[in-house]
């Protein structure tokens, strides 16, 4: 979802998953649409939601410090902030 200085992202987290990786793109109950991604890291004192912003960084394309965590700290559905060119990030998150 566009804003006014990038975007927000959904993402549906699996903390302690065997590896980082986002496999794709899931269907919540509501309708809305999330990043299924999985983060080896254990959801203890916010390793798993660093990890997970680190991979949000990498995938997109962007510094780690334009990733922030909205909402969601201790919940598996979680919404990121990503700060940047809306466009760019759209059509990085399009490509999945």
């Amino acid at each position: 979802m566009p804003t006014a200085d990038g975007v927000t992202v959904s993402v549906r987290a699996t903390p302690r998953g065997g590896r980082d990786a986002v496999e794709g793109v899931i269907e919540l109950a509501d309708g809305r649409r999330a990043l299924k991604a999985r983060v080896s890291a254990a959801p203890e004192d916010g390793k798993a939601n660093a990890a997970l912003a680190r991979l949000l960084a990498k995938l997109l394309d962007v510094p780690v410090a334009k990733v922030e965590l909205a909402s969601g700290a201790t919940a598996r559905l979680k919404t990121f902030r990503i700060s940047g060119d809306a466009a760019a990030i759209i059509a990085k998150l399009m490509a999945l």
